[in-house]
This record gives C-alpha cells, sequence and structure tokens, in this order.
C-alpha cells in the first residue's frame, strides 16, 4: 500500500503543469467553438435550478431532468413545494437516487427560503450554504449560472481534467478550485465551470478520453493518449 501510494504520489508530481500560455490557447479554443456554454440541467427560475442542482448530487443531469420536467410543470415556487409536501416530492423523484434524503432536504431548504429568505434564493456564499443540503459546489454553481459570478464548481469531472491536464492538480476538491481560479485567464473565468464539465463530460472521459476529436490535444499533456478514435 505504501509502494502504491508513493507510485501514484510520484505520478502526480511528475505530470507536467500547464504553463500560461498554453491555459490562455486552451480557453481561447473553448471560447470560439462555445461562446456561451450552458449547463445541462432544466431550470425555470432560481428556485428550481437551486432544487435541480440539489437533486443533481450522485446523479446524472438526464435522470434529473426526467424527474423535474413534470414535477416542474407544477411546482415552481418554495410555497408550491411545501405545499406538494414531502410524501408528494418523493413520488415525484423517486427515479433520481437518493430521492428520500434530497426530498427532504427540498422541502426543508423550501421552508427557509420562505422564513428567511423572503422565498427569494439569496445571493450570497454563506446563506446558500446554510440552505438543507446545500454545500459548497451547490452554492458554487448557484452563484455561477444565476449570479453571473465567476465561481468554480469542483465536480468529477473538473477534479479528474485539473489533475489529468495539469490545470490545477490537487489532492482535493478544494485544492483544485484554488488552484483553477488563480490559473484561468480572468477573460474566461465566468464560463471555465462549463467549459470544462462538458469536455470532461463528453471528450476527456474517465476511462477513455476521447483524444483523437480533442480541440486542446496538443496542448494537453496526458500521455498515453487515446488517438486510435471509436
Amino acid at each position: 500500500m505504501i509502494m502504491l501510494a508513493a507510485m501514484k504520489s510520484k505520478s502526480r508530481k511528475s505530470t507536467p503543469k500547464l504553463k500560461p500560455a498554453a491555459i490562455e490557447e486552451m480557453f481561447r479554443r473553448f471560447h470560439s467553438a462555445n461562446p456561451e456554454p450552458k449547463g445541462e440541467l432544466h431550470w425555470v427560475n432560481p428556485f428550481t435550478f437551486l432544487v435541480a442542482v440539489v437533486l443533481s448530487a450522485q446523479a446524472t443531469d438526464e435522470g434529473v431532468n426526467r424527474a423535474t420536467g413534470p414535477l416542474f410543470q407544477r411546482v415552481q415556487t418554495p410555497e408550491q413545494m411545501v405545499a406538494l409536501g414531502e410524501d408528494g416530492l418523493r413520488e415525484a423523484i423517486k427515479s433520481v437516487g437518493l430521492y428520500r434524503t434530497k426530498a427532504k432536504n427540498v422541502i426543508a431548504l423550501s421552508k427557509a427560503l420562505i422564513e428567511l429568505h423572503g422565498s427569494q434564493v439569496p445571493h450570497s456564499r454563506g446563506a446558500l450554504e446554510a440552505l438543507p443540503g446545500v454545500g459548497r459546489k451547490t452554492a458554487n454553481v448557484v452563484l455561477n449560472a444565476v449570479f453571473g459570478e465567476s465561481t468554480i464548481a469542483v465536480d468529477t469531472h473538473l477534479f479528474r481534467l485539473g489533475n489529468r491536464l495539469g490545470l490545477a492538480p490537487g489532492k482535493t476538491p478544494a485544492e483544485v478550485e484554488a488552484k483553477l481560479l488563480k490559473a484561468v485567464p480572468p477573460a474566461y473565468l465566468r464560463h471555465a465551470h462549463h467549459w470544462l464539465i462538458l469536455h470532461g463530460r463528453y471528450v476527456c472521459k474517465a476511462r477513455k478520453p476521447e483524444c483523437w476529436r480533442c480541440p486542446i490535444s496538443d496542448l494537453c499533456p496526458f500521455t498515453p493518449k487515446n488517438v486510435a478514435g471509436p
């Protein structure tokens, strides 16, 4: 176990860290291909977006959208969610992983929004993280998508890319987040979160990265590259 840990540590240290010029070019290409990237969760207003993000923990966006499509047709405010009740919400989202815990949290955060924030989603990291079921990653996603802040939410894709690309190597999501905020050029920081998620989800996949169609393959230090194609 000690030898394995040492090998992993050595591998991480030997990964070349991207230089600022390469990072600038990477995001220039992302921007050129997709100037206004969007997340894939469906939502109607800030409240439904917050609910969707809470539901998306350890679940796919596609799976969440299947459940929230019918739900958001009839529930679009904290008051409507509380009226639906925990039992009703569980029934609506039972196809989503951890739906019992998530239903409990969504009802609780809906009540908190009514009692503490005038039924509005707060524009404050501290207030967001104080809501049931909302952690730093969820708060960052909401601050970015709803309020336009230049935050970066490190999920499994961003954690992988931060290390694999030599963009922001780190042992924890918090470390990768801090390094990404420093590494990404300010002009591209607003959309960096979505560019990296989409790149990790559809191109730079965990097990079989599709390097043959990667727009930044020549900049990426990852080896061995998967250049064979499908």
